[in-house]
């Protein structure tokens, strides 16, 4: 299975075509719309690298293909910007998920 990008820069598309990842680079929610549609409909994808700004500007549309598909595999990358999560992202997670303050 292969891997494919949707990304909101170019910076990132070239990064991962480096690494032998092809994608492309969109920008408006039509854009993202018809580039995940084409990618989900492509079986020999089996991840979608996403940028992580477009799950937090359109989070309807990844949580559809998230909830309603088993493949493929959406997971969000941060950009060059970095990530919008907080410091303690992962430390925060595990203490809403199992309760325990670590």
């Amino acid at each position: 299975m292969k891997m494919y990008l949707i990304s909101d820069n170019v910076d990132t598309y070239t990064g991962m075509r480096l690494a032998g990842v092809e994608g492309c680079v969109v920008h408006e929610k039509p854009e993202v719309r018809e580039a995940l549609e084409r990618t989900v409909a492509n079986k020999e994808i089996g991840i979608i690298l996403l940028t992580e700004k477009f799950g937090r500007e359109f989070p309807e549309i990844i949580d559809d293909v998230k909830l309603n598909r088993r493949l493929p595999l959406i997971i969000e990358i941060p950009d060059r910007h970095g990530t919008g999560r907080k410091p303690d992202f992962i430390t925060s997670y595990v203490n809403e998920a199992i309760g325990i303050k670590l």
